[in-house]
């Protein structure tokens, strides 16, 4: 009877121990692309940008990873979210206070920047196009890119004179007054 009971309590164990090694493995886990987001003022207007922040993991990023003359959610899984509390204008067009999902088309000079109306979505339709609907695009500018140093990971940063998008070598500069 005794060794049936140590039997139940080593096996009891062993379970336990398996168990609490799986959860802590997973708690653990890196996520390829974390959820990031950043807030600020900017021109009397509280702006956030919501999103998925990616790595460059010794990608070629714009003109390979992201195709030039190709849409893409500016960030990574669920489209990228910006919101502004008053209305703005964004490179010099009006965009009314609310919540936009933000998409950038890479060029060799120029960038295309589109905030749509339609938000929640996810990123990519199932071909890897954009998922975007053309005729809910409230602002749609051209911006011209600026190098900058490395940066690992794809990052939002608020600045005086409106956001930018940091990823790799590259800086896409987004004026709000």
């Amino acid at each position: 009877m005794k060794k049936v009971f140590q039997l139940k309590a080593i096996a009891g164990f062993v379970v336990a121990l398996l168990i609490s090694t799986v959860a802590c493995a997973q708690k653990g886990k890196m996520v390829a692309s974390p959820r990031d987001s950043v807030s600020g003022k900017v021109h009397g207007a509280n702006i956030s940008i919501n999103y998925g922040s990616p790595s460059v993991k010794g990608r070629k990023i714009y003109g390979g990873l992201q195709p030039y003359g190709k849409m893409w959610r500016a960030g990574a899984n669920e489209a990228t979210k910006f919101t502004t509390d008053k209305d703005i204008m964004v490179e010099g067009k009006k965009l009314p206070a609310g919540s936009y999902s933000f998409f950038v088309t890479p060029g060799e000079k120029e960038f295309t920047i589109t905030f749509n109306s339609q938000t929640g979505q996810w990123g990519i339709k199932g071909g890897g196009a954009a998922n975007e609907d053309p005729a809910k695009d409230v602002v749609v500018a051209t911006v011209t890119p600026k190098p900058v140093d490395m940066t690992e990971r794809l990052k939002y940063v608020i600045t005086s004179k409106g956001f930018e998008l940091v990823w790799d070598t590259t800086s896409i500069p987004v004026s709000i007054k």
